[in-house]
């Protein structure tokens, strides 16, 4: 059993509902959406990511021999439970925004229609992963928009909260606009560019800097970037300037170089001049250590000589907001309206649908959320993506969501784009309100 496969990556309160649903025969069709109740701090939009791997999740769900027999080990679950396990396989229908979409709370990112044992059952892996990439890739596309065009990668995998963060974060952030990361896995699973320089450590092997410079060069002659930083940064890219005539000599070119401390826009600035006087005006600079999107934007208000970011655990642990208040909750059961009314947390109940408006520039102008058989003009934003437990069409590339999240972030509204707190308008339609309302009485009268 491994966590990113075992469907006992799960909750023990979902096995024991579903315990108590078999056992009252509670099966009829539930509807359950995953939504974002409210943006952190600072934020003002969603990018919506994992929609993939939740879908591939439902796709290949099933419990081995070995799960079923710890489960009846356990000596908490009825046969019934475990014979409901061994030949479960997902064949409810689902509707999605797809991913690259900018989406806003409290709009329905997933929603799963299914028996209610089946819809309860995928709840917990289905918030895992599809709350930690749109986290995550909301987080990188505020990056994106910051650095103005900046290369920026993924360097955040040391820091990531586990294996899997760490390969999710580097997917998420790909998609929202990043170059690459440097998780080589990332590479092999979704063909992501992988990049990567040296450490500190290579430098200090050596009794001489220059030497280890030369060294790293001549094993790795292809595009070839220094880490410059880890005695005197001046003197290091001196010493760039010096041993680049050698290495051109040899067909050996010096793409360029990293600065991982320090004041970076200032230190940015002296290297930028010893190249250009140097005769290395073609030699990139990139940096690291302590990047975020208000150090991006400082950036590129201040114009810094930077080419490019690599970027860690400000983006891998979305240091400023950790955290989406999320929920996974019943909208339908049995064809009826169902929501939670707690204070604070209230639902809007039934199947829904989101319609966006554009102005005459193309930028968005505002969504009306309403049950799914409203009709409304505008874009539609929710997709079925599996009906019956099989895909309605072929997954589309990473490429092309990727593009789909270049489109969207740029018809943002101005003020999103320049990461200002922006109150963007969506609006509860009549006919949902109504539902609620129904939802309540039926909820009263039972």
């Amino acid at each position: 059993m491994t966590p990113v496969t075992s469907p006992l990556t799960t909750d023990l309160y979902e096995l024991n509902m579903v315990q108590a649903y078999l056992d009252r025969g509670e099966n009829k069709e539930a509807v359950f959406e995953f939504f974002v109740r409210k943006l952190p701090p600072r934020r003002g939009f969603l990018l919506a990511a994992g929609l993939e791997d939740a879908l591939d999740f439902l796709d290949t769900m099933k419990y081995s021999a070995e799960e079923i027999d710890w489960l009846k080990h356990t000596g908490r679950f009825r046969d019934n439970l475990l014979d409901y396990l061994s030949s479960f396989r997902f064949t409810g229908d689902v509707h999605a925004i797809p991913e690259g979409t900018v989406c806003f709370t409290p709009e329905p990112l997933i929603r799963v229609a299914a028996p209610l044992p089946m819809a309860q059952l995928v709840e917990s892996r289905l918030i895992n992963i599809m709350h930690y990439q749109t986290l995550i890739a909301s987080k990188a596309a505020r990056m994106v928009l910051a650095a103005s065009g900046k290369a920026l990668s993924d360097f955040g995998l040391r820091t990531a909260h586990g294996a899997e963060a760490g390969l999710f974060s580097a997917r998420a952030s790909y998609i929202a606009g990043f170059a690459g990361a440097a998780n080589v896995l990332a590479g092999v699973r979704y063909g992501i560019p992988v990049v990567g320089t040296m450490a500190h450590s290579y430098v200090q092997t050596h009794d001489n800097e220059m030497q280890a410079f030369e060294d790293f060069a001549r094993a790795r002659p292809e595009g070839v970037i220094l880490l410059i930083d880890t005695y005197d940064t001046e003197a290091a890219a001196r010493k760039v300037v010096a041993l680049a005539p050698k290495l051109k000599a040899d067909g050996i070119a010096i793409r360029g170089v990293r600065i991982d401390s320090g004041d970076l826009i200032a230190m940015s600035r002296k290297v930028r001049a010893i190249f250009d006087e140097g005769g290395l005006k073609d030699a990139i600079i990139l940096v690291s250590g302590g990047v975020n999107e208000d150090l991006l934007q400082t950036m590129t208000k201040e114009k810094a000589p930077i080419d490019g970011c690599g970027i860690g655990v400000s983006l891998d642990v979305s240091t400023d907001a950790p955290a989406l208040d999320c929920a996974y909750k019943l909208q339908e059961y049995a064809g009826k309206p169902r929501r939670k009314r707690s204070e604070g947390k209230a639902t809007w109940p039934g199947r829904k649908q989101v319609w966006r408006a554009y102005d005459i520039e193309g930028r968005m102008r505002g969504d009306i959320l309403s049950v799914e058989s409203d009709k409304r003009s505008g874009e539609t934003l929710i997709q079925q993506v599996m009906r019956a437990g099989n895909r309605v069409a072929p997954a589309p590339t990473l490429a092309q969501i990727r593009e789909r999240a270049a489109r969207e972030l740029g018809r943002l509204p101005e003020p999103l784009k320049r990461l200002e707190a922006f109150d963007y308008p969506v609006t509860i339609a009549d006919a949902l309100k109504a539902a609620a309302a129904e939802a309540d009485r039926i909820t009263v009268k039972g």
